[in-house]
């Protein structure tokens, strides 16, 4: 199912919302948008009893949109971390609201990307890069107050193997994922990457297996 009108999509920023029968795209219009489980929101999310009523709000700044909580039950994450205030979405960033995965879609620089690049997919990757990946991944869709990607000790905890072998396979992720090697948040920004180009899958981990 697809909520949108004939209005042209790529003109237009939009939010990519996965729910169980399938993706949705849900045009961005007008000055707010809220999200939530009650009727009435502008993105209604009646089937994940992790959502609050009211949720959160998406803010729109000329072209571009800016989304925060609104004191929700279990919180709000964009590209990985857990919002305590306002912030700007970029195109392609990931946000979890409950159990939900929504990808916003920003209107100016899709259309650019759609011209010049094609989509990227996650690199080849080993089973155990994988099971490191969903252990890393795992806390962002736990029932509880929601928190950052697991660390390497947790991630070596879950898999009964060393945290050293486990550093060792993140760096190997690192690279195959061409994560800048300066870049402080490089286990964010992993998760990030691994749900947004679908080395993850959010259904492998919502049952906490």
């Amino acid at each position: 199912m697809t909520e949108h009108s004939g209005a042209d999509v790529g003109s237009t920023s939009f939010l990519e919302v996965a729910r169980p029968g399938g993706t949705d795209v849900v045009l961005l219009v007008g000055a707010t948008m809220t999200i939530g489980r009650a009727e009435g929101n502008a993105v209604v999310l009646a089937h994940d009893g992790h959502v609050s009523s009211l949720h959160a709000v998406m803010q729109a700044y000329g072209s571009s949109w800016a989304i925060r909580d609104l004191g929700s039950t279990n919180g709000t994450v964009v590209a990985g971390e857990r919002l305590h205030a306002e912030r700007a979405l970029r195109h392609g960033d990931i946000i979890i609201v409950g159990a939900t995965r929504l990808t916003y879609r920003g209107a100016n620089t899709a259309r650019a990307a759609d011209r010049t690049t094609a989509p990227q997919r996650a690199p080849e990757l080993t089973r155990r890069e994988r099971d490191v990946l969903r252990a890393l991944c795992r806390p962002l869709f736990s029932e509880a107050v929601f928190r950052e990607p697991a660390t390497a000790r947790d991630i070596a905890a879950a898999l009964v193997v060393t945290e050293a072998a486990v550093k060792q396979h993140l760096l190997r992720l690192y690279d195959k994922f061409e994560l800048d090697p300066g870049n402080t948040r490089r286990r964010v920004e992993l998760a990030n990457q691994a749900l947004q180009r679908g080395a993850v899958n959010p259904a492998e981990l919502n049952d906490g297996a």
